[in-house]
């Protein structure tokens, strides 16, 4: 059997398999994550990111193959989850943008489409790092380029590019010595080898089979994570515009030849009759989600240029009592009554751990998006965050280093002006916060912002999902890892003896003020002892006390 060009149609076959393989793996990704700290969500990221992408392929099945890139590009862009997940959006988003004019491609086009989505991917790192998934998808595209050189057929080229991307997988521990010292390959160059596995399959005409993941179907996860996402912890009551309405206008040209369709008109319009409005379109349809208090006025005026198609509206004043008390809410922040002038400035945090989020909310932050380790906002979560703010400026703090490419994906997507400031921990997201002006020039909040994340120190202590053996650390499964800065520095058996001994690390004589956040599994005489050995070792220094009900974490250290 041979192909000598595909389509839209082979190519969203493609990309299901693809999906659905990932997501079959999900798991066994996680798994490969090198610090043993309970965060192992690449498989999860890469699974959600690519699932969305999926969804709005199947949404959007066509012959004309560019098409059915953008829709790919579209769904991975929304759906795009930390680092791994953000890295799958830009390869494949260059992909996409390469083959966007054409209606079917050859083994030429669709080698040099892996190649432009490298070049994107790695625009859109600042710091690449090799021997992760952009190494293996750098080797891949190579090879794959060479061999359409001398071949036609698609599936010998997918063959080679599976085969490089296999090799090129094994050889990161190589390029990474923290890989080659735990004894695993990158995770989520593993992840993007089980999406080329996937695109092989479908186009040999095979089914892989679906091992190891256990959780909900791809349409399923997509609703699942918009109603987590949009209701948050708020009153029912304090709804203000009750009805989630998403529909698609399939454009058509004797509508537009009477009103021809502009998307930022478009947007505009429609902004009038609600919030949460998101707006996506291409040359054939136009994809919106709105909270409003008239959908039907939004279905009417979507008529305008076309035929409605996909309809779905939701009350959710009635929804919301449910969904909350079933799933934690991933966006938390006060629903008023929408202002008819913008605010000068929002401030969008992203934490977890319901006393780590009042502290936010109390010292300046509009919106807190619940996420951080193993549960990573997507690039969706983030935008409707900043659109709920209404403010001309939006300061983002991701405090995790797993969302920050995501928030800047988010800045990208919105009109309105984005500063994203790169917290990579709450405390680093709570001294930067501290520093806000509000009667600076957004130039001047970043600058002073930024330089605030240098300020204070970040000490966590958490518990081993593994064994390893890291930096001349022997783990095993279960002990307590104390981290500063991110790096594991000690190990114990006892939660309170890492807590002292990861403070003597990080505590020195310019320290002056230690805070201390405790999370769930920390009890309150742990946190007395913890306070007693601050007190008696750094007297000095000023301790100060919360509960931050993070899970995970039972102690983060700030250190001032």
């Amino acid at each position: 059997m041979s192909i000598k060009s595909i389509n839209g149609k082979r190519f969203a076959e493609m990309i299901i398999q693809g999906a659905n393989h990932l997501a079959a793996n999900a798991n066994m990704v996680d798994a490969l994550n090198v610090f043993p700290v309970p965060d192992g969500d690449t498989g999860t990221n890469m699974n959600l990111s690519m699932t969305s992408g999926a969804k709005e392929v199947k949404d959007n099945v066509q012959d004309h193959i560019g098409k059915v890139g953008a829709s790919l590009s579209k769904g991975l862009l929304m759906g795009a989850r930390g680092n791994s997940g953000v890295i799958l959006s830009q390869l494949f988003r260059g992909f996409s943008k390469s083959i966007e004019h054409k209606q079917s491609i050859n083994s030429e086009e669709f080698a040099h489409a892996f190649e432009a989505g490298v070049e994107t991917a790695y625009k859109a790192v600042m710091k690449p790092v090799e021997g992760t998934i952009l190494t293996v998808a750098k080797d891949a595209a190579k090879r794959a380029v060479a061999a359409a050189k001398n071949e036609t057929d698609i599936i010998a080229v997918m063959e080679e590019t599976l085969k490089e991307a296999k090799a090129s997988l094994n050889r990161t521990p190589d390029l990474l010595p923290v890989l080659k010292e735990v004894g695993v390959v990158d995770s989520g160059g593993q992840g993007l080898v089980l999406v080329y596995e996937g695109f092989l399959a479908e186009l040999k005409g095979e089914k892989l089979p679906e091992t190891q993941y256990n959780g909900p179907s791809m349409d399923e996860l997509v609703s699942a994570e918009h109603h987590i996402n949009v209701q948050g912890h708020i009153n029912t009551e304090d709804i203000v515009f009750g009805y989630c309405t998403e529909f698609m206008v399939k454009l058509e040209k004797d509508k537009m030849s009477q009103k021809p369709f502009d998307e930022q008109q478009f947007r505009n319009d429609l902004s009038e009759y609600g919030d949460s409005l998101l707006v996506i379109s291409d040359d054939e349809i136009v994809k919106v989600h709105i909270h409003s208090e008239q959908p039907g006025e939004c279905l009417n005026y979507g008529q305008k240029y076309g035929s409605l198609i996909k309809l779905k509206i939701e009350n959710m004043r009635e929804q919301h009592s449910s969904i909350v008390g079933e799933t934690h809410s991933k966006l938390n922040t006060e629903m008023k009554p929408a202002k008819k002038e913008q605010s000068e400035y929002g401030i969008v945090a992203v934490a977890m751990g319901s006393g780590i989020t009042s502290l936010f909310k109390s010292i300046g932050a509009n919106a807190v998006i619940e996420g951080g380790q193993t549960m990573n906002p997507s690039t969706e979560d983030i935008v409707t965050a900043v659109k709920e703010t209404n403010a001309k400026n939006v300061i983002i703090l991701p405090n995790n280093k797993n969302i920050i490419m995501a928030a800047e994906q988010a800045a990208d997507v919105l009109e309105e002006n984005i500063i994203v400031i790169p917290s990579k921990t709450v405390p680093q997201g709570m001294s930067a916060l501290l520093a806000f002006n509000p009667s600076a020039k957004p130039e001047q909040n970043s600058e002073a912002m930024k330089d605030a994340l240098s300020h204070v120190k970040t000490g966590q202590i958490t518990y081993a999902v593994r064994d390893t053996s890291i930096d001349g650390l022997e783990i095993e499964k279960g002990d307590f890892m104390g981290l500063a800065d991110g790096k594991i520095v000690i190990k114990n058996k006892d939660k309170v003896q890492a807590a002292k001994e990861l403070l003597k690390e990080i505590m020195d004589e310019e320290s002056e003020i230690l805070t201390i956040l405790y999370g769930e599994e920390a009890s309150r005489e742990e946190v007395d002892l913890i306070v007693e050995f601050a007190n008696e070792n750094f007297e000095d220094a000023e301790v100060e006390i919360h509960n931050g009900n993070q899970p995970l974490y039972s102690f983060i250290f700030s250190i001032e």
